[in-house]
């Protein structure tokens, strides 16, 4: 079963940038569709962005799309998602995982929060 650990979380100010990074273990990771996940506080866990397992398709929530741009480095097992023009909205934890979601394969996410 895949592991995945992110990073690259952090405090930004409205307009602000953060690239956000996923490292998978095992070698199955360029076999699947992966994506990015956030739950804001009080609310549920949302999608953000997939990308295909051969990075040829991606897709976006309407509320980062032009913002937000992910990817993907199958050499090194490893999921982006650059985020750009932040917004105090895009405040919550993010997760990457499987697309469709893998239950047993959340990690811990990294904090995101925009302060305007």
């Amino acid at each position: 079963q895949v592991q995945l650990v992110e990073s690259g979380g952090g405090l930004v100010q409205t307009g602000g940038s953060l690239r956000l990074s996923c490292a998978a273990s095992g070698r199955t990771f360029k076999s699947y569709a992966m994506g990015w996940f956030r739950q804001a506080p009080g609310k549920g866990r949302e999608f953000v962005a997939g990308i295909s397992w051969s990075g040829g398709m991606t897709s976006y929530v309407d509320s980062v799309k032009g913002r937000f741009t992910i990817s993907r480095d199958d050499a090194k097992n490893t999921l982006y998602l650059q985020m750009n023009d932040l917004k105090p909205e895009d405040t919550a934890v993010y997760y990457c995982n499987r697309n469709p979601a893998d239950p047993g394969a959340w990690g811990q996410g990294t904090q995101v929060t925009v302060t305007s």
